[in-house]
């Protein structure tokens, strides 16, 4: 070809009408809008509970962090808590059910073979996906928070805050940590997505992602439980996610939070490639 051609030839230019498409998707399914009403519902419930509560939780006494026995003192640490109680099993859910609807969502409606034939590529319709996902996964830990900011503040008031080191921070800053916790554990649950992703091109069935995906971090918690087993620790996926109160701490180690990223990347990258390698051989008949 030459220059004269090469300069005559379309450019073509990048369009986010595809990414806004999917979001827009995501965004208006009952079952996402439902699913995030019940992670909004958890910290109120919570916060009334424990405002009904005998008032003497501060004596509580746990191996880790006990935001619970804070709450009463300040209504900023009803999004701990909230985030706390969520994390094991309705945070996964959340974002299992964007994963699973992915890839194997569109093969159920029959739709897939049409996005391909538009056309859109492999590579960029995966792509696409895992940005819905993302911005699932960094939106259901910014609800919970924000819900249980809210009710707790109502319930309990504010102030400012006592670090798990034992320091006071103005509620400014606090509320700039918990921004942070939310990032944490949006990336955290990014990894997770990536692991759905690749099992959404595995089935026709979005169910069937869902559940195995939801299953997958319910066991790997429970396997994190089991001393006999610290070999294992390691590699587990949700390893590192109650690292998060690292950054309650004064001042943040972020050696500490480190390890967490590294393996929440390495998910992403290892089943991301696993999610093209599957995608790019098969072959699409709905």
């Amino acid at each position: 070809m030459s220059v004269a051609e090469a300069s005559a030839a379309p450019v073509r230019r990048f369009s986010s009408r595809f990414l806004r498409s999917e979001l827009r998707l995501i965004a208006v399914r009952r079952r996402n809008q439902v699913g995030l009403a019940a992670l909004a519902a958890v910290p109120i419930v919570l916060a009334v509970a424990m405002r009904l509560a005998t008032p003497d939780t501060s004596e509580r006494r746990g191996g880790g962090p006990d935001f619970f026995a804070q709450i009463t003192g300040n209504g900023f640490f009803v999004a701990l808590a909230a985030l706390s109680v969520e994390l094991t099993l309705f945070l996964p859910i959340a974002v299992a059910m964007v994963a699973g609807d992915a890839v194997a969502g569109e093969a159920d409606q029959g739709t897939l073979r049409y996005l391909l034939t538009v056309p859109v590529g492999r590579i960029r319709l995966l792509a696409v996906k895992y940005a819905g996902i993302v911005a699932g996964a960094f939106l259901a830990p910014l609800v919970v928070a924000a819900s249980g900011l809210a009710s707790g503040l109502i319930l309990f008031g504010g102030g400012d805050v006592t670090m798990l080191s034992g320091t006071q921070v103005g509620f400014g800053e606090a509320l700039l940590r918990l921004l942070g916790v939310c990032l944490f554990l949006g990336v955290c649950l990014s990894a997770l997505g990536a692991v759905g992703l690749f099992l959404s091109t595995l089935t026709v069935q979005p169910m069937a992602a869902t559940i195995a995906l939801t299953m997958l971090s319910v066991a790997s918690f429970v396997l994190g439980q089991i001393p006999q087993l610290d070999w294992l620790h390691p590699y587990l996926l949700t390893r590192h996610w109650q690292d998060f109160g690292e950054l309650l701490r004064d001042p943040v180690s972020f050696d500490a939070l480190t390890p967490g990223l590294l393996s929440a990347l390495a998910y992403i990258v290892v089943f991301l490639t696993a999610a093209w390698a599957r995608f790019a051989g098969r072959d699409v008949t709905s």
